[in-house]
């Protein structure tokens, strides 16, 4: 018999590597893992993808701030692209 994985009401999932790759597309493997050893959760990943695609600017002026897992991830993921540009 499978067991059944049950989320309790109110609380988040960690996200998984496929929804990392669902969220952020084709990213380095090794940051994948430096993402994960976080354990954000999906919304916390994709809130950070919205940041590192730009429109933090738009989120910032309506008072949030970067903080916790979130920021992680997002240093995460400008780390990849600045990293990438410095090789084009």
């Amino acid at each position: 018999m499978a067991a059944v994985h049950q989320v309790k009401p109110g609380i988040a999932e960690i996200a998984g590597e496929a929804d990392l790759r669902r969220i952020l597309g084709d990213l380095d493997d090794a940051k994948v893992l430096e993402i994960l050893a976080i354990s954000p959760t999906a919304a916390e990943v994709e809130e950070a993808a919205s940041w590192a695609s730009g429109e933090g600017d738009r989120i910032d002026r309506a008072g949030h701030h970067l903080v916790g897992n979130v920021a992680r991830v997002f240093e995460i993921l400008v780390r990849e692209a600045d990293e990438s540009n410095h090789r084009s």
